[in-house]
């Protein structure tokens, strides 16, 4: 049996500089985040006694007392994606309600918000900069939406409300990831695998012998598919079983949707207690509730923009389908004329390699881990004037396979971060993200004024090194790697010193996105692509009919990934605005009524994606998953900026690349988004660049 710690002795306690992750252990969250809670209460309450409506007296103290709680409780939830356990979920569960006790009594603090308001309107408010307005201004308005302006049952009912939609999106999260683990595949005869590339036969034969089939080889099987999107993704593109295809697909889009990781019945409780939560604050949806803090500036303006965008993609979605029935078709496919979903990507990819004559498979050795790094370390240099070196061994980390890198300018470390690139299903969960470890802040340290530097955590999902191979990535994998760049460099490349404005924190979630979309335009640059594309055995270039293909096929489908994209999005709108969980209308009656327009082959009956849509149910995009369309505006428009610079003229790329550093990825949220995108641009974004990047402007 394990000792509890000691209050003493605790690593979660320490409250500054890179976590400890090589001493934290599942038995040290419960007592940790307790005694830092007790801690902080007093504080608080000392802070609300004596607090004065000054920066240094209010804005400062209260910055302290959060980054602590940040410091220790951020750890925790890192390791919630990244090392689950069953020991680290509950110890999580215990606890996670006294931490959103807290943070539900630190926004409601009628102090403090009084406080602001003072600030905002004393005579000492013009001395302040624009990102010291900014950040006042937003902790009035967040106040507001915690519910400071209620009292006595209604604030009460407000608080319960609180707690169990942090419960339910924990369980929610937690389903999904069991549901996926729940599943697996095992082929055991050559028929079974046809069509398989030897990248998936390896992956799903090392997936064999981690479950116990020490014998399982790429040649002989047996071969283990899982739910896991390096193997789920490539078997529904290339495998000739067509019944395992759906047996696979339909395991997939039913996760978590039966049996005790059902949850079905969460969706319905958490859509409840936000339309709850908006009309105690006084908005008649969840929806307005999510906007009032966004760049949007109403939900029928989002509505417009993803109308907009779905006229100009439904026809070329209809095209897309009628084009793989043809090919289907003339290949004497019996089911050419009924494609169903687990047909889809099966046919696409034939397509693809039928009409740019390459598949997907072929570019993985040109694309290794390794390299791929040097060219985006390579490309950030040239265009951001900054320098990425390994740093490995210098910060502990949470697994083997995690590195660690230093970023400097003009020969002086400005920030850092990690990267967790592969897939580990048994403990991490699915998708990619940008974490933040440690926040840019000026601190006074031993009566000397110090600046901290940003720390960041890029996770990703990609194929993992097989046998006695790197990690040989698809394409797609690249653009993932770049986009979660994209987020790091606006944590990391941040000049902002106050810690709530300092890189994404304070930035309007709709624009969020627009650094990482941003940065995978650069996947499909010349001199981006050749210097990071290189085989892993010889180190050859990638030959040039490859990049002219690439280019090619760029927007092949991109009026039905837009659509599916849009479909998305008006869902999650629908159900945070006009739904309502106790009328005669399910989810899935939404799903299926948005679907006869956002969708070119309807649901099957048994689709209970929802059920997994752990963005907009456990994660920060309800009422939001818009923005990624919306801030795809901002990223289009700001690459077209190059291009108009010219693509091919280096000196010209430096500038305008310095200009983007110093505006979009170094004001943080210290200044409005459109602002930000003004001085970047000189102007107000458009659709066009991201309707001609998609080859949708015609339309």
């Amino acid at each position: 049996m394990v000792a509890t710690p000691t209050r003493t002795d605790n690593p979660l306690l320490i409250g500054r500089g890179l976590p400890p992750f090589d001493r934290i252990q599942p038995e040290h969250v419960v007592p940790g985040i307790s005694q830092l809670l007790e801690q902080l209460q007093a504080e608080l309450a000392e802070l609300e006694q004596a607090v004065e409506p000054t920066w240094a007296g209010l804005v400062e103290p209260l910055d302290r007392l959060s980054d602590r709680l940040n410091w220790s409780w951020g750890i925790v939830g890192h390791l919630m994606g990244v090392k689950n356990s069953p020991e680290l979920r509950a110890a999580f569960e215990t606890v996670q309600p006294q931490v959103v006790q807290f943070y539900t009594r630190l926004g409601q603090s009628k102090p403090l918000y009084l406080a602001f308001k003072a600030l905002r309107d004393s005579d000492t408010w013009t001395t302040l900069d624009n990102a010291q307005h900014r950040i006042v201004e937003a902790s009035i308005l967040q106040a507001e939406l915690a519910g400071v302006g209620l009292e006595g049952e209604p604030q009460q009912r407000f608080n319960d409300i609180q707690m169990e939609l942090a419960k339910l999106s924990t369980d929610f999260s937690n389903h999904v990831l069991d549901a996926t683990k729940a599943f697996s595949l095992t082929l055991a005869t050559p028929e079974e695998v046809g069509g398989l590339p030897p990248s998936l036969l390896s992956l799903a034969a090392q997936a064999a012998r981690a479950a116990g089939e020490e014998n399982a080889s790429p040649e002989t099987g047996p071969w283990r598919i899982t739910l896991d999107f390096p193997s789920f993704g490539p078997f529904l593109k290339y495998s000739t079983r067509r019944d395992l295809r759906e047996t696979v697909y339909k395991a997939y889009i039913t996760r978590a949707s039966s049996g005790e990781l059902d949850n079905s019945a969460l969706i319905d409780r958490i859509l409840e207690l936000r339309r709850e939560q908006a009309q105690l604050l006084g908005f008649n949806s969840y929806a307005e509730l999510s906007l009032a803090s966004k760049m949007a500036p109403s939900v029928e303006a989002v509505g417009e923009l993803l109308e907009e965008l779905r006229v100009a993609s439904y026809d070329a979605a209809v095209q897309d389908l009628a084009d793989l029935k043809a090919f289907a078709a003339s290949k004497g496919a019996p089911e050419a004329e009924a494609l169903v979903q687990w047909d889809i990507s099966f046919w696409a990819e034939r397509l693809r390699e039928d009409k740019f004559a390459f598949n997907a498979e072929e570019l993985r050795p040109y694309f290794p881990l390794p390299q791929v790094l040097n060219g985006l370390f390579q490309l950030c240099e040239r265009i951001f004037d900054i320098s990425i070196t390994a740093a490995d061994g210098t910060a502990p980390v949470w697994h083997p396979d995690v590195r660690y890198f230093e970023i400097s300018r003009a020969g002086e470390a400005i920030a850092h971060f990690y990267l967790d690139p592969y897939s580990r299903p048994a403990e991490k969960r699915g998708g990619a993200w940008m974490g933040e470890c440690i926040n840019r802040a000026k601190l006074v340290v031993d009566g000397k004024s110090a600046t901290r530097l940003p720390v960041a955590y890029l996770t990703c999902n990609q194929t993992p090194p097989v046998d006695d191979k790197p990690s040989l990535m698809t394409f797609m994998e690249v653009l993932t790697l770049f986009h979660e760049f994209g987020h790091g460099l606006q944590h990391m490349l941040t000049t902002v010193d106050y810690p709530a404005a300092a890189g994404i924190n304070n930035v309007e979630w709709d624009a969020v996105e627009l650094p990482s979309q941003f940065m995978e335009n650069w996947c499909y640059h010349r001199q981006t692509l050749f210097g990071m594309a290189k085989h892993y055995e010889t180190g050859e270039t990638l030959p040039e009919h490859y990049y002219d293909k690439l280019l090619a096929a760029r927007t092949y489908r991109s009026g039905s990934q837009m659509l599916r994209q849009l479909n998305f999005s008006m869902v999650d709108l629908e159900l945070h605005h006009r739904y309502n969980p106790k009328g005669d209308e399910t989810v899935a009656d939404v799903r299926d009524r948005i679907a006869k327009v956002a969708t070119i082959l309807p649901p099957l009956p048994e689709d209970a994606f929802l059920c997994s849509f752990s963005h907009i149910f456990a994660g920060g995009y309800a009422a939001g998953y818009y923005s990624y369309k919306w801030a795809e505006v901002l990223s289009a428009d700001a690459f077209s900026a190059f291009e108009e610079a010219g693509l091919d003229d280096d000196r010209a790329i430096a500038e305008t690349g310095r200009r983007f550093r110093d505006t979009v990825l170094a004001l943080g949220g210290g200044q409005h988004p459109l602002e930000v995108f003004e001085a970047f641009r000189g102007r107000e974004p458009k659709t066009e660049a991201l309707l001609r990047h998609s080859g949708l402007w015609a339309a």
